[in-house]
């Protein structure tokens, strides 16, 4: 079954602006966010052979050096699904934007097989 990367996405102001909410407003969003993305997983859990997670603060690494970036990726999850379409679908009205301050969720097909082999 083709696999593709879903990579969560944020704009870092609309997280500044949840952030700046009164800490009793984030935590019900979080309540109810958390609660639908619970039972989203559930639902479609046999598409995602690895469950990704949220990310953090990035750090690049150019031919100039390692200095600390900026870009919308806040998490990811690998998908199985018969096409790129089918995985999009998964992810229509996703509580990482109907309920969340998220941007979107790009989806990418795998090009070479993510799965690592065994060593001979």
């Amino acid at each position: 079954m083709p696999r593709f990367l879903a990579v969560y996405t944020m704009k870092p102001e609309d997280l500044a602006r949840f952030r700046s909410l009164p800490k009793p407003e984030q935590d019900a969003i979080d309540t109810v966010g958390l609660k639908q993305w619970a039972d989203w997983e559930e639902r479609n859990a046999a598409s995602f052979p690895d469950r990704g997670g949220m990310v953090g603060k990035t750090t690049r690494v150019t031919k100039d050096g390692v200095a600390d970036a900026v870009n919308p990726f806040c998490g990811y999850i690998i998908v199985e699904a018969q096409s790129i379409e089918a995985a999009a679908r998964l992810f229509e009205n996703h509580p990482h934007f109907s309920v969340f301050p998220g941007d979107g969720v790009d989806i990418m097909p795998f090009l070479t097989d993510p799965t690592p082999k065994p060593s001979a």
